[in-house]
């Protein structure tokens, strides 16, 4: 689950995973945030160095309306914190110019893997230094990857990585069998080479190490800081404990091209770091501002007092940034969010069915039926939501997959509105009950999004609209609420964005039994879970496709889910930034640009 978004830069869309960010509405698939900080006061509209500083062609200011959870890459698992943490630390490997499948090296140089994929080794780049002056060794990985694994929790993007390492995405806290004598077999140095051991095959290992928060740390430093000292005799005392305002948030050591000047509630100042071994960038300083106000950040936007912005999505872009003298919009970039609603088959015990009867509730086996679930996805108006919510700018995908990812198949036809064969399919579940009896669904949405409000509006109209005995209330939730309650809702919205660039990210989350969504979606498919444990270790990308396009046509089939169209996302951005264009965007990021690679003419 790419964490739980609080903001995305630019794309990512809904909270994909409640652990994984803050983020709570898209609007053509832009994440908006709540409008406080941390600590649920308003954020002053603008820093004095914002507007001292945004003229300045050596100095980059963003507002963001999102606070920045953590600055330690062991727990960081959103978009606002990897914005931050993909500038000051680096990875492995990451993904090659805009591409989301192709890997190259970062710190590491080059690599190989056994013939059983099994192990893989990393020479690391030679010559470079953390913020603190610190050379770079093999060491600084093992603890890095290590520490990963002794503090790993769900809310943190580690959970992946030791499903990978370990056999289990949990702690040890949580799996007895997960042992200091494991953790420290997984990850060895030999010599200056690191060397991963897996318990089996897994084709997205790569891809994971292309995460954010499995970036470098500088072990002296940290452990010189009070963080863990590296050793299996005090690994229990930190397993599982939150890193969110650890010793190394407030105090970061990475190699990467900026170091953090300053982080408080206001904002995050960084200068460039002098020993970065990619040479010097071109942006010297970058003030992130939190300007929890949408009006104040485009009014600074306008007046050139902030570069970049979190704008609030193609509607504000469009009507109130494009055409403005100086602004230019960088258009079709690549959204790799899925999102959709739960058609919940295990309702036992909810108290959400109304009555639990036909008429004034459903009962608690009203999704199981094939046909119900037909009935609503055909019911379901996607080029209307398009128009109305993306503003004539999005796609639909046949799966819960991004469309760049392997093993997605734009042969399989894609859900089509049609009320007729809704109306067949509604007089024909449950034996004809659900049509001569009429039902009252809940269905539930966060509060305030319209982007969520708007998509139930267009069901509910279809839906009452072919029977006068069905009835939708459409419920707004506290966000709290979604995150608690979600798996005692009919229906409830759902999003995703990737944590690593491999199908399993999504097809795994919301098509297994052991999948994120499972329990919000209630079905147990086991065909399917045989076929995604084969595609999530084969190690054979024709195979992989081949499997992965047969769990496609077969979940579409049972209509899973009602998928929406995923919006394709713009940006609006000064003429005098340099580098911000769609061939240097990557939709992995968590940022828009990596501000390496951007530079600012007066």
């Amino acid at each position: 689950m790419k964490r739980i978004f609080a903001l995305t830069t630019l794309a990512l869309a809904l909270a994909a995973c409640d652990t994984k960010t803050t983020t709570t509405e898209t609007t053509s698939g832009v994440t908006t945030t709540s409008e406080t900080t941390a600590s649920g006061a308003a954020a002053p509209a603008s820093g004095a160095a914002t507007v001292s500083a945004a003229g300045k062609s050596d100095t980059l200011v963003i507002q963001r309306s999102s606070d920045i959870p953590t600055t330690d890459p062991g727990t960081s698992y959103d978009t606002a914190s990897g914005e931050v943490l993909e500038n000051v630390y680096e990875t492995l490997v990451t993904y090659k110019g805009n591409s989301t499948t192709e890997l190259e090296g970062v710190l590491a140089t080059e690599w190989k893997a056994n013939d059983a994929g099994t192990q893989y080794s990393f020479t690391l780049r030679p010559d470079v230094k953390f913020h603190s002056g610190n050379p770079m060794t093999c060491a600084d990985a093992e603890y890095t990857f290590q520490r990963n694994l002794v503090t790993n929790t769900a809310d943190s993007g580690n959970w992946f990585m030791a499903e990978s390492l370990l056999g289990t995405g949990a702690n040890a806290n949580d799996d007895k069998n997960v042992t200091w004598d494991k953790i420290d077999a997984a990850v060895q140095c030999d010599g200056e080479t690191l060397v991963f051991n897996l318990p089996k095959a897994d084709p997205a290992f790569l891809a994971k190490l292309a995460y954010t928060g499995q970036a470098i740390v500088d072990s002296k430093h940290a452990k010189e800081i009070g963080e863990w000292d590296g050793t299996g005799d005090t690994m229990m005392k930190h397993v599982g404990v939150d890193l969110t305002g650890s010793p190394l948030a407030k105090d970061p050591s990475g190699t990467g091209p900026y170091q953090i000047v300053s982080n408080d509630s206001t904002g995050v100042t960084l200068k460039a770091f002098d020993g970065y071994w990619g040479g010097a960038p071109a942006i010297k300083n970058v003030v992130l501002s939190i300007v929890p106000e949408q009006s104040s950040r485009i009014q600074a936007f306008l007046n050139g007092d902030a570069d970049l912005i979190e704008s609030g999505g193609r509607e504000v872009v469009e009507t109130q940034l494009a055409g403005q003298p100086g602004v230019l919009t960088v258009d079709n970039l690549e959204n790799l969010g899925t999102f959709g609603f739960t058609m919940n088959q295990d309702l036992e015990g909810s108290p959400n069915l109304g009555s639990g009867k036909w008429g004034d509730g459903i009962p608690a086996n009203f999704f199981q039926d094939a046909n119900m679930r037909k009935c609503f996805a055909a019911a379901f108006d996607y080029q209307s939501y398009i128009d109305q919510v993306q503003m004539g700018k999005g796609e639909q995908l046949n799966t819960m997959l991004p469309k760049s990812f392997l093993g997605y198949d734009a042969s399989l036809p894609l859900a089509q509105y049609d009320m007729a064969a809704a109306e067949e399919a509604c007089k024909a579940a449950h034996g004809g009950q659900a049509w001569e009896n009429g039902f009252t669904l809940n269905a539930a949405y966060r509060e305030g999004s319209k982007t969520m409000q708007t998509a139930l509006e267009i069901l509910k109209m279809n839906m009452e609209g072919m029977n006068p005995k069905f009835k939708m209330n459409i419920q707004p939730l506290q966000w709290s609420e979604v995150i608690s309650k979600a798996d005692e809702q009919p229906m409830i919205y759902v999003g995703w964005s990737p944590d690593y660039g491999d199908p399993d990210n999504f097809i795994h989350t919301f098509y297994h039994s052991d999948g994120y969504y499972n329990s919000r979606a209630g079905f147990k498919e086991p065909e399917l879970d045989k076929l995604i444990d084969q595609a999530r270790t084969s190690t054979d990308e024709a195979q992989r496709k081949a499997l992965y396009s047969q769990i496609a046509k077969m979940a579409a089939e049972k209509n899973l889910y009602l998928q929406l169209p995923t919006g394709i996302d713009v940006a609006a951005v000064h003429d005098n930034l340099k580098g911000a264009t769609a061939e240097g965007y990557n939709a992995m990021n968590s940022g828009l640009w990596l501000w390496k690679n951007l530079s600012k003419t007066q």
